[in-house]
């Protein structure tokens, strides 16, 4: 052998000059390699790893029954009963004033209305201004009616309580 001559060794081609080929001891079959990605226990994990996760959360890539599926259900349990704690949605109802005045109506036989009208809504007076501030008070609530009658309704002390309106649709 000279010393340009190329011999093959260990799969490869050498040119033979001062080169000592080694049988192999033992062979890789290519074929049936794995390539892994595993990390030793304790061995910090890769951030391509937890975005690979978390895509993977949001694209909603797992089966149910699997711990990741279980960890996105429980996610977003939480998120829907504390998120109103934390988050001002603002979808607070909107908060309505009583009428100033406790009105109570209720609908008679005779197609009268006969109304109950707070004491403390109304000043004593003459029938007519009693009448302007009863009118006053239950046109908002009816509308268009006219009083045909009212009457104090006093407690046992003799103190007006309310004042009991019927009328009757215009």
């Amino acid at each position: 052998m000279s010393a340009s001559e190329p011999i093959f060794c260990s799969g490869s081609w050498l040119i033979a000059h001062s080169y000592i080929c080694q049988e192999p001891r033992g062979s890789i079959d290519l074929h049936k390699a794995e390539l892994t990605t595993d990390t030793a226990p304790g061995a910090p994990v890769p951030m391509n790893a937890i975005w690979r996760t978390i895509r993977s959360y949001i694209l909603w890539q797992h089966e149910r029954g699997t711990l990741h599926y279980d960890i996105m259900v429980t996610l977003i349990i939480i998120f829907v009963l504390f998120s109103p704690l934390v988050i001002n949605f603002n979808d607070k109802p909107i908060s309505r004033n009583p009428h100033p005045t406790e009105v109570v109506v209720t609908a008679e036989a005779d197609g009268h209305l006969s109304f109950l009208v707070a004491a403390n809504a109304v000043t004593p007076g003459d029938d007519p201004a009693m009448r302007d501030q009863l009118l006053h008070i239950i046109e908002p609530i009816a509308g268009a009616v006219s009083i045909v009658s009212y009457e104090a309704v006093s407690d046992r002390k003799g103190t007006v309580q309310s004042y009991k309106v019927l009328a009757q649709r215009e």
